[in-house]
């Protein structure tokens, strides 16, 4: 094998693969808030909803978890504009997978729910809390600690997860890697320095992540 190594080349490149690691960041963190927002109102409506609205929160979530979310992307970036509506590739990415992350985050969700005592929501509903209130100030304290673990497991998946938005032409890492190696042929190389930002990235969601569960829930999450 008489290949030679020339990382200078791609280290001269660092500047644009940077610029895609911050896309791929700001995919992965909006996809992943909008998803948990998402699988909370799923999972607050498959427990408290009425039968139509639990079979409609179901039919969304049997839906999503079933098919490839690339697949999901595909119906939004190619369907939409036979109706007229025209949204940009980024748009089309992050709200595939917000909608992918929702239905996945709510069978989660679910059980932080169900994990709730229910002496606890009578305490609530005995000092006159709201259902709202009782979601906020009971619900939401008791379930982070229980699913919190899941939830960054889930944030570190869904940031690998970002580099299929290459396939729609968005310059998120990967997508500026290919451009990058398809110009100096060095793939080896290329890629192995995005395995190394890619870990880099991860380490980064898991610590914010476990910082703000520590801030606004007390949770004492792992990273890594």
């Amino acid at each position: 094998m008489n290949y030679t190594f020339q990382f200078g080349v791609v280290f001269a490149r660092l500047p644009e693969l940077w610029q895609g690691a911050l896309l791929s960041l700001e995919i992965g963190v909006l996809s992943f808030w909008g998803g948990a927002l998402l699988g909370l109102l799923l999972a607050a409506f498959k427990v408290y909803g009425s039968g139509v609205v639990r079979w409609l929160a179901n039919s969304f979530i049997v839906f999503f978890t079933n098919t490839p979310a690339v697949i999901q992307i595909y119906f939004l970036y190619y369907g939409l504009p036979e109706i007229g509506v025209l949204w940009s590739n980024v748009t089309c990415v992050i709200v595939g997978l917000t909608l992918n992350t929702g239905a996945y985050l709510a069978e989660i969700m679910r059980a932080g729910f169900i994990s709730v005592h229910r002496t606890e929501l009578e305490a609530a509903e005995t000092l006159g809390f709201a259902r709202w209130q009782q979601i906020r100030h009971v619900i939401l304290p008791h379930i982070a600690k229980v699913i919190y673990p899941a939830l960054a497991n889930y944030f570190v998946v869904l940031m690998l997860g970002t580099s299929m938005a290459s396939i729609f032409g968005v310059n998120e890492l990967t997508g500026q890697a290919y451009n990058i190696a398809s110009d100096n042929y060095r793939h080896i190389e290329m890629f192995t320095v995005v395995a190394g930002i890619y870990i880099l990235l991860t380490f980064i969601a898991s610590l914010s992540l476990a910082f703000f569960g520590r801030w606004a829930f007390r949770v004492r999450a792992r990273i890594f």
